[in-house]
């Protein structure tokens, strides 16, 4: 743990996600836990040495399995960024089980899917799109992921699904919550 400004802590772990969810749960006194890539970010009146993040147990993930049409318009140019035939590609990508690390960014359900495979890591495009679908499954460096609405995007678009991602009428508004494992399946 390090300090962060005068109230905050910034921790190193493992699965972020996991133990921000678990540091809600056993600290309701924090302001604010915010999950990142490597870190969790806690927030509020707190002394040095009273939050342990080594002595919390971290909560089961949940498991949201995505049916995925593997054709995207960049699929063909991931195949030849990573010198893979795009069955493997797809092969690959669809293989892994994802984490996810963090939300937001692009907007209201949008998760950061740590876990892919080293031989999928692409950068984004050098020219962002004006208009990526909803339901438009991409990649882009060290993540894979699911864009919840129409935006723009620069990630690399390989397939579609047709899950809803964000839904503010339902109990859990984000279909992927950070922590919760994601597996696609070719569709």
């Amino acid at each position: 743990m390090r300090r962060v400004g005068d109230r905050g802590w910034l921790i190193a772990a493992d699965d972020p996600a996991r133990l921000a969810a678990a540091l809600r749960r056993a600290y309701p006194e924090l302001e604010e836990v915010v999950p990142g890539h490597e870190t969790v970010l806690v927030v509020g009146d707190v002394a040095p040495g009273e939050v342990r993040p080594d002595e919390i147990e971290l909560p089961p993930s949940a498991e949201v399995v995505l049916e995925v049409v593997y054709d995207g318009p960049d699929l063909d140019e991931v195949a030849g960024l990573t010198g893979l035939p795009v069955d493997e590609v797809v092969a690959i990508h669809s293989g892994t089980t994802y984490t996810a690390a963090f939300l937001g960014g692009v907007g209201p359900g949008f998760a950061y899917l740590v876990g892919i495979d080293e031989r999928l890591v692409v950068p984004r495009r050098d020219e962002p799109r004006t208009r990526v679908p909803g339901g438009t499954v991409a990649v882009a460096g060290p993540y894979s992921g699911v864009y919840p609405r129409e935006t723009p995007g620069g990630w690399r678009l390989l397939g579609r699904t047709d899950a809803v991602l964000f839904d503010p009428s339902r109990a859990r508004p984000s279909l992927i919550d950070a922590g919760d494992t994601v597996r696609f399946v070719p569709r």
